[in-house]
């Protein structure tokens, strides 16, 4: 492929990249303000109150952050596995629909007009431009899903009978089920918090927009697992010249989180009202089968890396931790986020337990569960990977590596030391979603406040990481030497079993994740349609 097309084609992952590093520094800025607010070290003024921070935290990480970064890897993937000239408009229009829609959205919550939280559904009501810019930032994606499977289509027109490459294979799963789960959110939008806000319809169903803020908010998890897989298959391998474990285990491992993924979200409404407690069982053991896909994972990965360690002659567990390049910070990333994984693992199952979750469902420990899944396994290993995908994209060797491989540590220590603290404060009772843990005073509140203070010291430890990131990232940009790397993907190991051809056909795949999604929800839905409504007319509690 000629060197120009590849700068032009370039362009574009590069420009989701870095708008992802720039959310992720702003929300940094406020997550950060928020663990000294609950450590008594700040108070929030009334200018700019907690809740706004917390808004603007969430909705930045959790869905500007991710979702940015999976699009341009996904996009910077496919283009590189199916090399051909191709328009790039369809690429740069969806790029720019989910930017305007970040920047409207954004504005409403920095502006005091959305501290709806991250879980944006009713009673609490937000400015019309947070919902119709959330919805842009999602719908927008779609035009990725489209990009990816207009290149499906060439490479079977273009070489038939051939697999797809695996690269491309897991990008199209990903989408596929991220657009499946989009729907539920692109309907809540549309046709309730939209019509609302604007005050064209004076109440709305809260239970509704629960389940399909539910329907999207749990396979969003998924959407980042599945963009920190594609990483962990086909880009980890590398660094230590291993290769894929089973091309078939790994392509069945991404069709099975596009099944899986959708029909899960009852499990976040245990404590709702207006559903039968026979759909949050079925909820929950499709939350326990979705665990299949990521210990199949970890057995991959890890057998990958002592197959790579024995062809060293490196038996053993310390051989093969030894044989592994720990001074690369684009492997030292990925390889720290999937040790975070096992502990966010282990508490996603207690979540997914009814008469557990019903203990701990209000509390730090669902907070530090979620930082220690979004911010471990996924955000740590897009930083990493990033010190590989930055070169690549700019063309320049990687600034200051040092400082890389030192932030990446910083990650990891900072994430284990905040949501360890998270955790053991929710096992003590203390509440999420309130800025004041403190109670007053009361006797019970100084139990988990040495927690408070240990959440915010790592939380610190995490912002100065998010510095050197961002401070290398720019480096990176505009550094002067040529980056001399090849991009190259992992290849499958030879001597596994041959993948079955059922395994290539993605259409019949997504069709029965579409069949599931329906079936998981058609029930509950039903129950709610023939229920007496219990409409809303908004709150404004800020």
């Amino acid at each position: 492929m000629a060197l120009a097309q590849v700068e032009r084609e370039n362009r574009l992952p590069l420009a989701y990249v870095y708008t992802a590093t720039g959310a992720l520094v702003v929300g940094a800025i406020f997550g950060l303000l928020q663990s000294y607010s609950r450590a008594k070290a700040f108070v929030a003024p009334g200018w700019f109150d907690y809740y706004r921070m917390l808004t603007a935290h969430g909705v930045l990480m959790a869905i500007v952050f991710t979702t940015f970064f999976i699009c341009g890897l996904s996009l910077f993937m496919v283009y590189r596995a199916v090399p051909r000239e191709r328009s790039l408009r369809l690429g740069w229009s969806g790029f720019f629909v989910m930017l305007f829609g970040t920047l409207m959205a954004t504005w409403a919550i920095l502006s005091g007009n959305a501290s709806v939280l991250y879980t944006f559904y009713a009673p609490l009501k937000a400015h019309p431009a947070f919902y119709i810019g959330a919805t842009l930032l999602v719908v927008a994606t779609w035009f990725v899903l489209a990009e990816i499977l207009e290149n499906v289509v060439y490479f079977r027109r273009t070489q038939p009978g051939m697999k797809l490459p695996l690269v491309v294979h897991g990008a199209a799963c990903t989408f596929i089920m991220w657009t499946i789960a989009t729907i539920g959110v692109a309907i809540e939008m549309l046709f309730y918090l939209i019509p609302w806000s604007l005050n064209w319809v004076p109440t709305v169903d809260v239970m509704m927009t629960r389940m399909l803020f539910w329907y999207f908010g749990h396979p969003l998890v998924y959407f980042w697992i599945m963009g920190a897989y594609l990483i962990w298959y086909n880009v980890v391998p590398v660094f230590y010249g291993g290769k894929v474990f089973s091309d078939g285990l790994t392509r069945l491992a991404f069709l099975l989180l596009l099944i899986l993924s959708t029909p899960v979200g009852l499990h976040h409404e245990f404590m709702e009202p207006g559903i039968a407690a026979g759909w949050k069982w079925v909820h929950t053991m499709t939350t326990y089968g979705v665990v299949i896909p990521s210990i199949m994972t970890a057995f991959a990965i890890f057998a990958s890396f002592e197959m790579s360690a024995r062809a060293k002659g490196q038996p053993g567990f310390i051989g093969v931790i030894r044989s592994l390049p720990w001074s690369n910070p684009a492997f030292c990333g990925p390889a720290l986020a999937m040790v975070l994984f096992i502990f966010g693992g282990a508490g996603g199952i207690v979540n997914a337990s009814y008469s557990i979750d019903t203990l701990v469902h209000n509390t730090m420990w669902i907070v530090g569960h979620f930082h220690v899944t979004v911010g471990g396994p996924v955000a740590l290993t897009f930083v990493g990977a990033a010190y590989w995908l930055v070169p690549a994209l700019t063309g320049r060797k990687l600034w200051a590596p040092k400082l890389a491989l030192a932030q990446t540590w910083a990650w990891f220590i900072g994430m284990l030391v905040m949501s360890t603290a998270m955790h053991w404060a929710g096992i003590l009772g203390s509440p999420r979603r309130t800025d004041d843990v403190s109670y007053a005073g009361v006797a019970a509140a100084h139990a988990w406040m040495p927690e408070m203070i240990m959440a915010a010291v790592g939380g610190t430890i995490l912002f100065l990481s998010i510095l050197m990131f961002a401070t290398v990232a720019i480096g990176t940009r505009f550094s002067a030497q040529p980056n001399d790397q090849p991009v190259a993907f992992a290849e499958p190991e030879p001597e596994a079993m041959p993948t079955p051809p059922a395994f290539d056909r993605l259409s019949a795949w997504a069709g029965a994740a579409l069949v599931l999604a329906v079936l998981a929800y058609i029930g509950p839905v039903h129950e709610l349609i023939a229920m007496h409504p219990y409409g809303a007319p908004g709150l404004r509690t800020w």
